[in-house]
């Protein structure tokens, strides 16, 4: 192997790693502040923490000043974190103070906006129908740092969408078609933008102020416990061995991964940048190395028990008394359907061409990795929480507190000052992102609200598929990737949620299948081309092609194709109505044909199938996932007769060369 071959098979450095995640995840692009001003950042990361943590835990502020408040934390770092561009942000490296006077500027006016509502509170509840010049102004300058924010720490696809929305609103009259209303003027555009909970203090803003910041916590004081690399070790402990080990230990770390990481990009590049070699050793191309991680690390978002974090936003977005458990319980056999057709295609791949799993030399001591299986208990503390019925606020304080007393069992793990510190900072700078994302969305919302527009595209989509619903959700998906193209999770959900979810629920789809299915469809947009930025990320570790390998996430991500039009027409799929033993045998089936599905997307199952066999195993598997009663009995008959033909052919070709042997 030539030198740049053997440089593209070893694992990247720490600094390609940072160039990789900043490139594709600009949530990661942060300067590295040193000096004075490293110092004051450092202070307002570790206060935005503290303040979050007083109002949880002390005293509960209302909603307009708790959320101002945190908005102004987010903005203010966002601007001194952040660069205005990746020029900007090397030319920082030099400089003796690493920001510009328009940084400093834009922080301290974030500092006024954030202040605004605690400070002037009074006035405002009395006079909000008729606000004052000096409101319209502090209004506007809080939606133009908003986007400015969001373009910075979160990229442009988010920042575009915001903006368009914004204009939708004011330019209603000019609008074509169904899409036309009377207009909003300015001033009522900023009153609903900034000084109201329909906007950017809305819905999205409050979940992140309150939930998601703890949880983003939570994940930060677990991987000072030494968590996330515990993911890698058990996952090489379990599946290292087994044929084509290293890809099943990417899906098995990346599934465990998800369960505290909120980007599918950011656990494309911790966990690929150790998988993903590993798979390239062991024989796997380039492309379908990079694809296994991108499919496994977007599946994380869809993981229970966090799932990115939406799950926190459905409870709210739906209301109507839905408890967050149901949200996690209909979003399980889903997620498994899905990593177990990872992991079959991943197999049968590794079958297809021969390769084997770690050898003993390359498996870590199992007794040892077994030993450190407490570092797993906060994870079943948090579901055993939130299951007992306790408020998601406290069962997230009582998990970071959970992963603090587990850190302390083992001295490895055990929290130093310092560590706490770490997390307290490392959190509030994941929120950040979330912050500014969730209150550009909650613009979208905003103007979803004044201009009825999800009502308007509802009734568009449906008139366009002509009332037929199998068109309804084609329209929906497509709708979900393109709104869902490079945005973040939280993010992500808000928009499709909020645009494209009208549509189906007005078609009387249960409101939680309706949501569960943009949100999935809004998700694997991470993986779909032309844009997969989780399998474009991949293919920076793998160094394959990055539209193939975006084409090869996507086929390994089928399930995900599949399974939301099954849960839309067959709740049960969710274990919506059903008992225990309609849910076992729903596991049963569904799995079986994942079975088949994997042998038809990669062509291969005991041996090399014939395409006739892969369309037939396609529309087995296909009717097995449906959960009813007819479709499962053919479709288990099919693959019945599907094994056997498989199972007698393959004997056939053994025989010659046993009997030459």
């Amino acid at each position: 192997m030539d030198e740049k071959g053997l440089k593209k098979d070893q694992q990247l450095s720490d600094e390609e790693l940072d160039q990789l995640m900043s490139k594709f995840d600009p949530e990661a692009g942060y300067r590295k502040l040193t000096g004075i001003i490293g110092w004051i950042v450092t202070i307002g990361l570790l206060c935005f923490s503290l303040y979050q943590l007083y109002t949880s835990t002390i005293d509960r502020f209302s909603p307009q000043i708790h959320r101002s408040i945190h908005l102004g934390f987010a903005l203010s770092l966002a601007f001194l974190l952040f660069p205005a561009s990746k020029k900007a942000k090397m030319k920082g490296r030099k400089g003796r103070f690493q920001i510009t006077w328009v940084d400093g500027l834009l922080a301290s006016l974030s500092v006024v906006v954030g202040l605004y509502w605690p400070l002037n509170i009074d006035q405002l509840v009395m006079r909000v129908a008729r606000l004052e010049l000096t409101d319209l102004i502090v209004g506007a300058l809080a939606i133009v740092l908003v986007l400015e924010a969001t373009r910075r720490v979160v990229g442009l696809p988010i920042t575009i969408i915001a903006a368009v929305f914004l204009s939708y609103a004011y330019l209603g009259p000019i609008m074509p078609g169904f899409l036309a209303h009377k207009g909003i003027g300015i001033d009522r555009i900023i009153r609903t933008m900034f000084f109201t909970t329909e906007g950017i203090l809305g819905t999205p803003l409050k979940v992140s102020s309150t939930f998601i910041f703890l949880f983003l916590l939570f994940g930060a004081f677990l991987i000072k416990t030494g968590v996330g690399q515990y993911f890698n070790d058990l996952a090489v402990a379990i599946a290292g061995k087994r044929t084509g080990g290293p890809a099943k230990v990417a899906i098995f770390s990346s599934a465990l991964q998800g369960t505290i990481s909120g980007s599918s990009v950011a656990n494309v590049v911790t966990s690929g940048s150790f998988t993903i070699p590993m798979m390239k050793r062991l024989g796997y191309r380039r492309e379908f190395a990079g694809a296994v991680e991108a499919a496994a690390s977007t599946g994380g978002q869809l993981m229970p028990p966090i799932m990115g974090a939406a799950a926190f936003l459905m409870v709210e977005f739906i209301g109507g008394g839905i408890t967050y458990w149901e949200i996690a319980k209909a979003a399980t056999i889903p997620a498994l359907l899905y990593f177990t057709g990872i992991w079959i295609m991943t197999h049968f791949q590794a079958k297809k061409i021969g390769l084997r799993g770690l050898k003993e030399s390359e498996m870590p001591n199992r007794l040892e990795v077994l030993k450190k299986i407490y570092l797993l208990a906060p994870i079943f503390v948090v579901v055993i929480l939130l299951m007992s019925g306790m408020s998601v606020t406290k069962a997230a304080l009582w998990s970071i507190v959970s992963a603090i007393v587990v850190g302390s069992i083992n001295k490895e793990t055990r929290m130093k000052p310092k560590d706490y510190a770490d997390a307290l900072i490392n959190g509030a700078r994941t929120a950040i992102g979330v912050a500014t994302a969730t209150a550009a969305a909650g613009m979208i919302v905003g103007v979803v609200t004044i201009t009825g527009l999800g009502l308007k595209m509802a009734g568009g989509l449906i008139a366009l598929s002509n009332d037929i619903l199998f068109l309804t959700l084609l329209f929906t998906m497509i709708a979900s990737l393109i709104l869902g193209m490079g945005s973040p999770t939280t993010a992500n959900y808000v928009i499709t949620a909020t645009i494209a979810a009208p549509a189906l629920i007005a078609l009387d789809i249960p409101v939680l299948s309706a949501h569960m299915f943009v949100f999935y469809f809004g998700i694997i947009a991470d993986i779909t081309p032309p844009v997969a930025l989780a399998a474009f990320a991949a293919s920076g570790v793998s160094g394959g092609e990055p539209l193939r390998t975006g084409v090869n996430s996507a086929k390994l991500a089928i399930a995900a194709f599949i399974i939301p039009y099954i849960f839309v027409y067959s709740p049960e799929l969710m274990m919506i109505d059903t008992t225990w033993t309609e849910i076992l045998w729903i596991v049963f089936t569904s799995l079986t044909g994942m079975i088949a599905i994997g042998a038809a997307m990669i062509g291969y199952w005991l041996r090399k199938t014939h395409w006739t066999e892969r369309i037939v195993a396609l529309g087995a598997g296909i009717m097995l996932i449906y959960p009813e009663g007819s479709t499962d009995f053919i479709g288990l008959g099919v693959f019945i007769a599907l094994f056997a033909l498989q199972y007698f052919i393959k004997g056939k070709e053994t025989e010659p060369q046993s009997a030459g042997a």
